[in-house]
């Protein structure tokens, strides 16, 4: 060994007294954490500037802006559609004046914002833009995304509000705008998170999250506003949110199949030559819908895991990771708990060594096999919708719908079956004492009902002081561009923000020309059905013998009143009740309390199930009461289903709610049952 030494030192080396010094280990490089953000945003801009200033002096290093049901589908605070919604589930911004106070002592220029916001994502980039040239910012450096993901809107989270055309071309002018204009701004985040919720299995978020990205790329290249030579930048801005569920490893593979196969469409269908550019470039929350009412405590465990799974993989690591609260399943959370979600990635970042190392899994052939299924079945997914017509087609068609409410229903049976295990809910149900709800009450942010009032009066203030010959020739100025589909509406949006238009006046100038369009919602009669079992025999027996005695066929109605779009319960409902034998009335999302209750008595309903799961009940469920009182028809059961808090639930009974249903309650055949109970005891 020593001559092996002595050989491989120089001539001076080996003259001297002194041994040699060894090889000095190479230098650690850690990578560069991720964006961490929280999502937030409640009540009004000034109390949500307080809560993204507390998150940005904890570490945080990115916003993320939630807007509340109104701005996300158009509506200013005083419309009808508005009422029970306003601050509930994020901010309410009606103008340029609510977004100058959300970001006041927030320097834009310095800032990465991500706003959640779709069909009227064009509108609030207008507002950003505007408030940051009068921080006195560069536009061109501003850094952010917008959602702006329209698609997922119409299958899943339902704050749509133009045709899948006029939506398209909304998005394509935006992109093409900020190709030039905000170059460093990501315009669109293709999200499958939502598709995720509303059931889709890896295979299905990884194809349909795809296939809207072809079709907006294919959008913006045929509309012409972009050259040729600079498509890869719009390419390389095309970001994508995804979810990240508690299977693990499958999680992780799944993100390997989506930057492989994102890498394979941009260079063969786009012809992107620089790899770079070719990034699959993505952020992600990690699942909701897996969070527990029932043992609370143990959404930490999952959202760690979920964390794990889009950080690990350096080859396909999240960008952004927005993390959510423990105790989103019982309602609003508080900034703790939020900043408590915040630490969990900073002691994966800062404390551990995961930043010191290349991509852990290359190599393993348990992860390349696993990420080479799914890459296959993906892909041949792809080309289904593609030969279908693409995305657009197949949303109109009802094929996408459809393929998310039967798999959350196979997902369904398997839960209630106990083959797929929900610790604390269907197994190890015992606990001892929760400390941290012991007080329910106390355990989740509440939104003061005075906050709508607020903001109504300010919204109507804000239109009285205003220039209204400058709002009256933007707002012409919108309707005329927006009638002409050669041109780019992004300048007329920005005129309209100057002006002091309001986002219901943006959104209501141009339904007037597009109109508005109503989704599929996925619970046709030739929809696939609820797995076979002797719960499920057993209640086809007593719904038809219970109809028998009635006199006809047992029908309910099944409404969602006001802007609350996440309808996977309200179907799943629906598609259980149907399988039981009811005759069902559905009739989507966005029903005010009048319409529900006039269809309840038009089709002379057994029973009427409301789901709310905005926080917005207490307006809307006993609105719906009063309007059935005054009908003549008080003496029909309403059940409501949502996350509602237990001292709610009991102000709902005593309005005169028959049952009210929680996550809690996830036999879904068994809540069916204990319906048909309620109408047999009316």
């Amino acid at each position: 060994m020593a001559d092996e030494v002595e050989s491989a030192q120089s001539p001076s080396a080996q003259s001297s007294s002194t041994p040699p010094a060894p090889n000095p280990a190479p230098a650690v490089v850690r990578d560069r954490p991720w964006v961490m953000r929280t999502y937030a945003g409640h009540s009004t801009p000034a109390e949500s500037n307080a809560l993204y200033r507390r998150n940005l002096a904890k570490g945080q290093t990115g916003l993320s802006v939630a807007f509340d049901l109104p701005t996300q589908t158009g509506y200013d605070p005083d419309a009808l559609l508005a009422v029970g919604e306003v601050g509930k589930v994020g901010v309410p911004i009606a103008h340029v004046g609510d977004m100058r106070a959300l970001f006041d002592g927030i320097p834009l220029a310095e800032m990465n914002t991500s706003m959640t916001i779709n069909a009227p994502a064009m509108w609030l980039l207008a507002l950003y833009q505007v408030v940051a040239e009068q921080q006195g910012a560069d536009i061109a450096a501003l850094t952010g995304t917008t959602q702006n993901d329209i698609v997922k809107e119409y299958l899943s989270r339902g704050t749509y509000v133009f045709p899948p055309g006029p939506s398209l071309r909304l998005t394509t002018d935006m992109i093409a705008y900020t190709v030039s204009a905000l170059p460093k701004w990501n315009p669109i985040n293709i999200c499958s998170y939502h598709l995720q919720e509303a059931g889709a299995e890896p295979v299905q978020e990884i194809a349909y999250a795809l296939s809207t990205a072809i079709a907006v790329l294919d959008a913006v290249r045929d509309s012409g506003q972009v050259p040729a030579a600079r498509f890869d930048q719009v390419v390389e801005r095309i970001s994508f949110f995804v979810n990240a569920g508690v299977r693990f490893v499958e999680e992780l593979c799944k993100m390997r199949a989506f930057t492989r196969l994102w890498d394979e469409i941009t260079r063969d269908r786009y012809g992107v030559a620089d790899a770079r550019k070719r990034r699959f470039r993505y952020g992600v929350q990690v699942n909701s819908l897996g969070l527990t009412e029932a043992q609370p405590e143990n959404n930490v465990a999952r959202i760690v895991l979920e964390m794990l799974a889009v950080t690990l993989s350096k080859d396909a690591r999240a960008r952004a990771v927005q993390l959510p609260a423990w105790n989103e399943a019982l309602g609003l959370p508080r900034p703790w708990d939020q900043q408590w979600s915040l630490r969990m990635q900073q002691v994966l970042a800062f404390e551990s060594d995961l930043l010191e190392y290349d991509d852990l899994f290359a190599g393993s052939y348990v992860v390349e096999a696993k990420t080479d299924e799914l890459v296959i079945a993906a892909r041949a997914e792809v080309e289904r919708v593609q030969a279908m017509g693409g995305v657009v087609a197949a949303v109109e068609s009802g094929y996408l719908k459809a393929q998310l409410v039967a798999k959350h229903a196979e997902r369904r049976a398997r839960i209630e079956s106990g083959e797929q295990v929900v610790v604390g809910v269907n197994r190890f149900t015992q606990s001892e004492p929760n400390p941290l709800i012991a007080d329910l009450d106390a355990a989740i942010q509440t939104v003061d009902p005075e906050v709508e009032q607020h903001a109504v009066a300010a919204t109507v203030r804000w239109r009285a002081e205003r220039d209204k010959a400058a709002v009256d020739a933007a707002l012409a100025r919108l309707h005329a561009d927006a009638a002409d589909p050669m041109v780019n509406l992004m300048p007329a949006t920005l005129a309209c923000a100057r002006a002091g238009v309001t986002t219901g006046e943006w959104a209501g100038a141009l339904r007037e020309v597009f109109g508005e369009f109503r989704a599929p919602t996925g619970i046709a009669a030739d929809a696939p059905t609820a797995h076979a079992s002797k719960q499920l025999a057993a209640l086809r027996d007593y719904v038809r013998a219970t109809g028998e005695e009635k006199g006809r066929r047992l029908r309910i109605l099944v409404g969602k009143p006001g802007l609350d779009g996440h309808s996977n319960g309200a179907e799943q409902i629906a598609v259980r009740a149907r399988d039981a034998g009811f005759e069902v009335v559905y009739q989507g999302i966005r029903l005010t309390p009048a319409q529900i209750a006039a269809a309840a008595v038009a089709e002379d309903v057994h029973c009427v199930g409301l789901s709310v799961l905005s926080g917005s009940h207490l307006r809307l469920v006993p609105d719906v009461l009063e309007r059935l009182r005054t009908a003549g028809a008080g003496d029909i059961p309403v059940v409501v289903g949502g996350i509602i808090p237990d001292a709610d639930v009991k102000t709902l009974k005593n309005a005169g709610v028959a049952e009210v249903f929680t996550p809690k309650d996830y036999d879904i055949t068994d809540v069916i049952s204990r319906i048909v109970d309620l109408i047999r005891a009316s």
